[in-house]
């Protein structure tokens, strides 16, 4: 027996026009999932240690939500793992300074930034990062890549940072740990030099956002690349610090704006419309967790902010 496709649709009570139209999607998303496919693999070229939600946020398809994304994505093999530091690069100095951040409400770019040294492995030795970012934006504001653990390299990056913000605002709260390196006079005097305040913790979890941005360019970037040796290091070092801070779409910003977008334009491009974070230590049972609402003025104002 024999029907005509009319019949058939009629029967399983189906129209012509909707198969027509379920045809052409199904065709439209077979397109846009090769396009997609071709633009992941260039992504990951520039940023081979971004996660599939982070690809779906900055390749934006049209035809596919991000769960279905995400779970189509990670079966093509796009998805991360990841990658443990064990290396210790932290030596205290003996010199303390008090935590001025724990609690702090922080409401604009430049008013407080973090640092910290990470390693990277590479033909039989070590080499260190320093970097620096700001925590309003997620800027990396300052880095070096050297071949040692001596301060020099973070007088390096702190120059950077300086140049970077054009000249350090008042009530500048430079944080990090108790490591040598930061309590090194040249490194101590070049903060006074710019009347930054030093602040500094005593655990991984009081730096947060220096320990976060040192994860996220040794693994999401560097550890897939191929480097030769130590200049090719510094080029790569350098196109990441890049990539991150005018690509990369951050979380904070409910992945809409790059952390160089954010810094244009913090106020209009928040989408909080306003906004603010405050820093505290989660796991800790002491933590501050009421936010300290002074403006910066004069030095007066400042201290406020430390009571």
């Amino acid at each position: 027996m024999t029907c005509s496709l009319n019949q058939l649709y009629s029967v399983i009570g189906v129209s012509k026009q909707s198969v027509y139209q379920a045809k052409q999607r199904q065709l439209a998303f077979d397109r846009e999932l090769s396009e997609l496919i071709e633009l992941a693999h260039k992504l990951k070229e520039k940023h081979p240690g971004c996660g599939v939600e982070k690809m779906y946020y900055t390749l934006k398809p049209t035809m596919m939500g991000r769960d279905r994304f995400c779970e189509i994505f990670l079966s093509l093999g796009f998805g991360v793992k990841p990658v443990k530091n064990y290396r210790r690069t932290t030596i205290p100095s003996g010199i303390n300074h008090p935590n001025l951040i724990e609690g702090l409400y922080v409401y604009r770019p430049f008013q407080v930034i973090q640092s910290d040294i990470t390693y990277f492995y590479l033909n039989g030795r070590h080499y260190y990062l320093v970097l620096i970012i700001d925590v309003f934006t997620r800027l990396i504001v300052g880095h070096a890549v050297n071949d040692h653990l001596r301060a020099e390299a973070n007088v390096e990056a702190l120059k950077k940072a300086f140049d970077r913000m054009d000249f350090p605002p008042w009530g500048l709260i430079h944080h990090s740990d108790h490591g040598s390196q930061y309590g090194a006079k040249a490194y101590l005097e070049l903060l006074k030099s710019k009347q930054v305040h030093v602040s500094m913790g005593d655990v991984a979890w009081e730096n947060p956002y220096a320990e976060r941005i040192n994860g996220i360019i040794k693994n999401e970037y560097l550890r897939y690349w191929e480097i030769k040796d130590y200049r090719a290091l510094v080029t790569k070092t350098n196109n990441a610090v890049n990539h991150y801070n005018t690509k990369r779409k951050h979380r904070a910003f409910e992945m809409e704006f790059t952390p160089e977008e954010f810094n244009q334009n913090p106020v209009t491009s928040s989408p909080q419309g306003g906004y603010h974070l405050t820093i505290y230590a989660k796991d800790r049972p002491d933590a501050v967790e009421a936010p300290r609402r002074c403006e910066i003025h004069n030095l007066e104002t400042f201290q406020c902010l430390l009571k």
